[in-house]
């Protein structure tokens, strides 16, 4: 399990004086990226092979308010990971000073050719590192298939 300390600011919080919804969405992104440089996906290797992390959905769970200047920690396990890597699955958890769970997302997410701007698999030099991430206990190997598996599909506006 991975492991990012954040102290809650007075731009992280809403008008109700608690942690903002926007704010975790912030804190899971940073989170995701640190991890990911860690495990050797640096901003410069995956430039290197011109692709980026695309975001397909995130649902997030509240459990506990937390204020402006108190610690969270925001965890992030793998769930998820197709063969090739293009898909990839995360859950965060965020947790108080007291050890408390204040939220739960799952994220799942795609990486880009950010040329043709379109899904593509990881380069091996990259898949090989994402072999080696750790893995949550409930870990499976995504398919096409997990990306509909909420059945939504995008509308046109009714005009």
């Amino acid at each position: 399990m991975y492991k990012k300390q954040f102290e809650i600011r007075w731009s992280d919080v809403d008008a109700n004086g608690h942690l903002a919804n926007s704010a975790y969405t912030n804190f899971m992104s940073h989170a995701r990226m640190s991890f990911f440089a860690e495990k050797g996906f640096t901003m410069p290797e995956i430039m290197k092979y011109n692709v980026g992390p695309v975001v397909f959905y995130e649902h997030m769970y509240y459990f506990k308010e937390s204020f402006l200047g108190t610690p969270i920690t925001v965890t992030i396990e793998v769930s998820g990971l197709s063969d090739d890597g293009m898909l990839f699955m995360f859950e965060h958890n965020f947790y108080n000073h007291k050890g408390e769970n204040l939220a739960y997302c799952e994220m799942q997410g795609a990486w880009i050719d950010l040329k043709a701007r379109k899904l593509t698999a990881l380069p091996e030099p990259l898949l090989e590192l994402a072999h080696k991430f750790p893995k949550s206990e409930g870990y499976k190997v995504l398919t096409k298939e997990d990306t509909r598996k909420h059945g939504v599909r995008p509308k046109p506006m009714k005009i």
